[in-house]
């Protein structure tokens, strides 16, 4: 099994959907007009967090002028700006803001990935599109296996992608868990190791952030109990809710 360095570097190179690979390039080259002086990345956006993370984060896809312009998850949109800071206020981040790779941001424990690692056109990936990028995450997630306790999942679309991939290694049950914020399930581990607990939040988005159906307050409480059930807690134990 190749290394997660080896895996990421793989996933940058993929270009197995003609139509996400059209829509990425397209928008690394006509850019918005706000980064018209920026090099766009536009490839696949590989995961981010160390090797040896005990939470992740599994969100839709990287966003036209966000990841796909900075090659990084959740960086350089507003997005990313709720989830970063959120993360930090629970010292799961070493920095609240993520404009750009090599800004300095680090995450303690945690890795931020997503079941469609290119752009989709309008955020709307197709069923088939997310079921060919499945293989990257299958393999990111083995590699995760041996310290990986807890997943936060930001959106239905994420959930309903995660729990087929989670299958063949923790028993999800049938009828599987339906998505909800604030939803938790315990996934015991088929070869009888450690379990998952799976976790749902809302999508960091603007739609929901904007409308206030998602608040600051709400991601820290899902971060906090994710860290709390992985073991990490002591990081964020002393910081004000």
């Amino acid at each position: 099994m190749s290394t997660l360095a080896e895996l990421d570097r793989r996933v940058a190179d993929c270009r197995a959907c003609p139509r996400l690979v059209a829509w990425r390039e397209e928008v690394a080259r006509t850019k918005r007009a706000s980064f018209r002086d920026q090099e766009y990345w536009g490839r696949p956006v590989p995961g981010f967090g160390p090797a040896d993370a005990a939470v992740g984060i599994v969100g839709l896809a990287p966003a036209a002028h966000g990841a796909n312009r900075t090659g990084r998850m959740f960086t350089g949109d507003r997005s990313g700006d709720v989830l970063y800071a959120a993360l930090h206020a629970v010292r799961l981040a070493s920095q609240p803001t993520a404009t750009h790779v090599g800004d300095g941001l680090e995450l303690f424990g945690v890795r931020i990935t997503a079941p469609v690692k290119c752009a989709p056109p309008a955020n709307k990936p197709t069923p088939q599109e997310r079921d060919t990028c499945r293989s990257w995450l299958e393999q990111e997630l083995a590699l995760l296996r041996p310290t990986l306790r807890s997943v936060v999942v930001l959106g239905a679309f994420g959930w309903q992608a995660l729990l087929p991939v989670l299958d063949p290694v923790w028993s999800v049950p049938v009828p599987r868990p339906r998505f909800g914020h604030g939803v938790s399930v315990t996934l015991a581990a088929v070869d009888g190791g450690a379990p998952l607990t799976v976790f749902g939040c809302y999508h960091v988005s603007q739609q929901n952030t904007f409308t206030g159906r998602l608040t600051p307050a709400m991601v820290r409480d899902v971060l906090r109990a994710a860290a709390e059930s992985a073991g990490i807690a002591p990081r964020w134990a002393e910081q004000p809710r």
